[in-house]
């Protein structure tokens, strides 16, 4: 099974904000997913992303890969710097 971790639109017409998901590849983007990791509202200025960043960690650690806008927003958080330095430092 092939994990993402994607975003999931939710909100108002036209007012939209998002929840950070682990999900199959094979769902629908707003469908099932496995668990919720955080949450991003661009509307606000500037955006805000919240994320649970142990769980984050946890789900790449067993392979799940993010989507390019996910890891686009991981990367101004520092995650992807900090999976690289854990990674790193397994090996």
């Amino acid at each position: 099974m092939a994990v993402k971790i994607r975003l999931n639109r939710m909100g108002a017409k036209k007012n939209p904000f998002y929840r950070i998901v682990v999900a199959d590849s094979r769902a629908p983007r707003d469908g099932r997913f496995i668990e919720v990791l955080g949450n991003y509202d661009p509307s606000q200025n500037p955006a805000v992303v919240n994320v649970d960043e142990e769980k984050v960690l946890d789900w790449m650690g067993k392979g799940a890969q993010p989507t390019d806008t996910v890891k686009n927003l991981f990367s101004k958080k520092g995650l992807m710097a900090k999976f690289a330095e854990a990674k790193n430092a397994k090996n």
